[in-house]
């Protein structure tokens, strides 16, 4: 017989257990090999990466003021002028309030967003009626606006010193803070505009007329809590013209002090003893208590006792 032959039934054993299999419906065919482009995890068991924050998503953008000329500050004062007349506000506070507020620039944007001469947020323009923060660009809307919330929150504290402070600070933060608000830039901002707002109505800003006036117990250390190095110069040579300070040396005293707000018990106390010390009368008494303490070394030998004469006055031996 031919090989051939011989191999023709052992192939066909080998192939009919396929081919029933293959005719059988019942039985499961293995299932294809995936593709390996698609052997990756699910999207969702990848934790995505996160993406570094960017200017633009950090901080929200800012008003931009109008292209144009802007008025001169002879108008804008003579539209202030007219304006705070027509509500009832004092000359001397509404102008000390915008020259420390934008020094009377219509344009001015603050970094937190506040807009135009009396720097109005946007939300509180909105209580008065004004949706359009464009709107703030223009002097006499953002004039009646400012002044519509500075005569509102006069007549509701009652006194200046604590509306200048929440115009600054916020109602809120004025009143969680019991009336002295404790932030180092509404301290500078407040201490600035009742400065001026005292001295041009001929009142020494520390002394007790000028805190029954503003009802607040405004301290010079105020103008420079918190200060990293930038003084309003111009506000400390006002001073010095005036009087209020003496002399550079106390300005530097002040500099190196850390205040933080008093109850206003102790405040109305330090300052009434602060009034007394500045008598002239008193200045002997001040000149004792301000006057550093010697320290006396271990080896140096203890002086006697000196005498009084009948004036009070310790006399020196020759």
């Amino acid at each position: 017989m031919h090989p051939s032959r011989m191999l023709l039934p052992t192939l066909s054993l080998l192939i009919l257990p396929f081919a029933q299999a293959a005719e059988d419906p019942g039985t499961p065919s293995p299932p294809p090999a995936a593709p390996v482009e698609e052997a990756r995890p699910a999207v969702r068991d990848v934790a995505p990466a996160p993406e570094p924050p960017t200017a633009d998503i950090a901080r929200p953008s800012l008003p931009r003021p109008p292209e144009g000329p802007v008025p001169s500050e002879a108008t804008i004062k003579t539209l202030i002028d007219r304006l705070a007349r027509d509500h009832g506000l004092d000359l001397v506070l509404v102008h000390a309030l915008i020259r420390a507020e934008s020094g009377y620039d219509p344009h001015a944007v603050s970094p937190m967003g506040a807009v135009g001469l009396m720097q109005v947020m946007p939300a509180t323009a909105a209580d008065y009626g004004v949706e359009n923060v464009e709107r703030l660009f223009d002097p006499e809307v953002n004039l009646r606006t400012g002044m519509r919330h500075l005569k509102r929150l006069l007549g509701k504290y009652g006194a200046i010193g604590p509306a200048v402070m929440a115009y600054n600070a916020g109602e809120g933060a004025l009143e969680r803070s019991e009336g002295f608000v404790p932030y180092p830039e509404t301290q500078r901002y407040t201490h600035r505009v009742l400065v001026e707002y005292l001295i041009r109505k001929g009142l020494q800003p520390y002394s007790q007329q000028a805190r029954d006036h503003i009802g607040l117990d405004l301290r010079p250390e105020m103008a420079f809590v918190g200060a990293t190095g930038t003084v309003d110069a111009a506000m400390i040579r006002r001073l010095l013209d005036q009087g209020v300070w003496s002399s550079q040396s106390n300005v530097g005293a002040l500099k190196e002090q850390a205040p933080r707000p008093m109850p206003q018990g102790r405040r109305l106390l330090s300052s009434r003893l602060s009034s007394r010390l500045d008598n002239a009368s008193n200045s002997l008494l001040k000149s004792r208590l301000m006057k550093p303490k010697r320290t006396q070394s271990a080896d140096a030998p203890r002086q006697p006792p000196s005498k009084l004469s009948t004036s009070g006055l310790s006399m020196r031996r020759p």
